[in-house]
């Protein structure tokens, strides 16, 4: 049977915190993960806004599309007046 070196134990497998782990390196992990977690907030903030602005300037473009249409129209209104009144006024 072997020996065990004096002072140390057996490890039989189960997570334990050893107590040479300093508290400084504890207090950094947690702050890391704090501000981690407190951008995540912030940027989900952000993505929330830009999908609301999204969805508002979405129908822009369809309206901008309609009106284009319409102007288009009147623009060939316009020109058959145009035409007409130019040939009253050479009679």
């Amino acid at each position: 049977m072997a020996m065990q070196p004096a002072g140390n134990t057996v490890d039989n497998g189960h997570w334990h915190l050893d107590k040479r782990v300093p508290i400084a390196l504890i207090a950094a992990m947690t702050i890391q993960t704090a501000g981690a977690l407190i951008w995540a907030g912030a940027a989900m903030q952000r993505i929330d806004y830009m999908e609301r602005e999204l969805i508002a300037i979405s129908g822009v473009g369809e309206r901008t599309a309609r009106l284009e249409e319409q102007m288009r129209y009147l623009r060939q209104s316009v020109d058959r007046i145009e035409t007409k009144l130019d040939r009253l006024s050479d009679n």
